[in-house]
């Protein structure tokens, strides 16, 4: 049907047999030392589950693809060069396994923005990103291998912060480096929330569960 949206394949929708294949993928990374036991049980439980094909490649990006049937989905997963979000009064996301491009222009006007990296498929070492905060917010959620710089942010009148927790001597997967302004709003980024407890949980005043983070 002409002018018909076609999703990229990242977006469709995987099936039995392609959570399957990945899941075998992953056995044979573990078989040959390249994931510990903790590791492979981690992306077995987001594989089992995973709902597109773009998150099932995620958990490939960083094994040998060479001969694997997924090698084409990896390969599908390549950055884009610019990505642009606008928000006036609304909210924009980026979460789960979406693709880091090279830079970024952000416009929020009036509205939320939030990236979250914690599952991002990250294909460069470095992010570019040129924001413009009229009356809104930028949040951006990072695990402990992506740094954020904000200091080249000019602010007018709200901030900009960052609170990227870096593991001293921790090899860094993404340096995210923050350009343009804050005319009224922030521009903040930090680690994400730790899960909440379950009911059980709490009446049994157990610890707080530990967030699993990809590897």
């Amino acid at each position: 049907m002409s002018g018909e949206l076609v999703p990229d394949r990242g977006e469709l929708r995987a099936s039995h047999e392609d959570r399957d294949q990945v899941v075998e993928q992953l056995q044979i990374a573990a078989g040959d030392g390249r994931l510990t036991v903790g590791e492979l049980e981690e992306r077995l439980d987001v594989a089992l589950t995973a709902r597109t094909h773009g998150e099932l490649a995620a958990l490939l990006t960083d094994l040998p693809a060479a001969g694997s049937a997924w090698a084409g989905a990896v390969a599908a997963a390549a950055p884009k060069e610019l990505s642009r979000i606008t928000v006036d009064s609304g909210s924009a996301k980026r979460d789960g396994a979406w693709v880091v491009p090279q830079r970024m222009e952000i416009e929020a006007r009036s509205g939320s923005v939030v990236l979250d990296f914690t599952r991002a498929v990250i294909a460069l070492p470095t992010l570019e990103i040129e924001a413009s905060v009229r009356s809104g917010s930028v949040k951006l959620v990072v695990p402990p291998d992506v740094f954020v710089d904000v200091d080249d942010v000019a602010v007018s009148s709200g901030s900009a912060l960052s609170r990227a927790q870096i593991v001293p001597g921790a090899p860094v997967r993404l340096r995210v480096h923050v350009t343009g302004k804050v005319r009224s709003g922030s521009i903040t980024a930090g680690p994400p929330k730790p899960p909440r407890r379950s009911f059980l949980q709490w009446l049994l005043r157990r610890p707080r569960p530990t967030t699993a983070l990809p590897r």
